[in-house]
């Protein structure tokens, strides 16, 4: 069975989608087009450029996370550094790392930029905090000036997975004729996890239709679920507020509107209490979350079929025509 697949964002849980691939490969599944946001660009990029479940939980295996946060010694003063990192920096942690790291993984399979992989194949969402926009990649960086074949897939993960405050933003310099006649500050463009503005972007592949005979392909969402807060958050001061506000954003988007119109089309993956940000993970929370992701996916894909998706997706189609019919009239300003 072919799919369009899309995956959520949510930093270390990601773990989790590494094993639903996995759980759906062993049930046959093939990835069309992918799609994600945050730590689900990672995964969606990953498969786009040929890796496996099995290759990708060697990799996972093999990554100390922790080894992706890094700072010049200069800010690991207690308090003071982290705090003059944040003010200067405009994140805690550098994303050199995670991009270089990305990178490197893609360039094993030959991949570098998006003219590498088929047009369309992958998607990748970010936030355009400047413009208050959703950025769809490569496509959207259009907007800046540049042309989205030779964006760089890493540098497009690592945009979606800057979260605020946690990780630096990337920046982004308008190319000449696009910044002609701005003010200096006005050439540069700050963009952020993709999970601010939507973290489970479902619709991307609303519609899409396969070559062979225009089928309509179905849209599969892999969403990391469970409640993070096992433990109240402390606030202490504005870092540790910071942080709260951040994990409260990456876990609780889009709830409501993922049960009550999406859940057929939707793989729900138990994340076990980890946190997003929760970096130094050891290997058995690792090999749980994957575990869990791929029980979740087997679960979805051994009762699930074209026919009940087709049958679902007219029901969900039916109910958002009631409610747009049923909604009042707008009033004239």
């Amino acid at each position: 069975m072919l799919i369009n697949a899309v995956f959520e964002g949510g930093g270390v849980k990601g773990i989790s989608l590494a094993g639903a691939v996995q759980g759906a490969q062993d049930c046959g599944i093939q990835f069309n087009r992918v799609a994600g946001t945050s730590s689900g660009s990672i995964v969606a990029a990953l498969l786009a450029a040929g890796y496996r479940a099995e290759e990708m939980k060697v990799i996972i295996e093999n990554t100390p996370f922790v080894s992706l946060l890094r700072r010049s010694p200069i800010f690991n003063t207690r308090w003071i550094g982290p705090a003059a990192r944040l003010f200067l920096k405009k994140g805690l942690y550098s994303g050199e790392a995670l991009e270089s790291w990305i990178r490197k993984m893609l360039e094993q399979k030959g991949i570098r930029t998006f003219a590498d992989l088929p047009q369309g194949k992958l998607l990748i969402t970010a936030s355009d905090i400047s413009n208050g926009t959703i950025l769809v990649l490569p496509d959207d960086i259009r907007r800046f000036g540049i042309d989205p074949a030779k964006l760089d897939v890493a540098k497009a993960v690592r945009m979606s997975c800057s979260i605020p405050y946690f990780f630096d933003p990337v920046v982004i310099r308008k190319s000449p004729v696009f910044s002609k006649g701005l003010p200096f500050q006005d050439q540069f463009v700050y963009v952020v996890d993709g999970g601010l503005l939507s973290n489970f972007p479902l619709w991307l592949f609303d519609g899409d239709r396969s070559e062979r005979g225009g089928d309509v392909i179905p849209v599969v969402g892999f969403k990391m679920v469970g409640k993070t807060e096992v433990e109240p958050a402390r606030i202490k001061g504005p870092l540790s507020m910071l942080q709260a506000l951040v994990e409260t954003m990456l876990t609780a988007h889009d709830e409501r509107y993922i049960e009550q119109i999406n859940r057929f089309r939707t793989v729900k993956i138990p994340t076990l209490g980890i946190k997003p940000t929760q970096f130094h993970l050891s290997l058995q929370d690792s090999t749980a979350l994957y575990r869990s992701g791929a029980t979740a996916g087997s679960e979805f894909f051994n009762g699930w079929n074209m026919k009940m998706y087709g049958e679902q997706l007219d029901k969900q189609r039916k109910e958002l025509r009631k409610k747009q019919a049923e909604a009042p009239p707008l009033i004239p300003v």
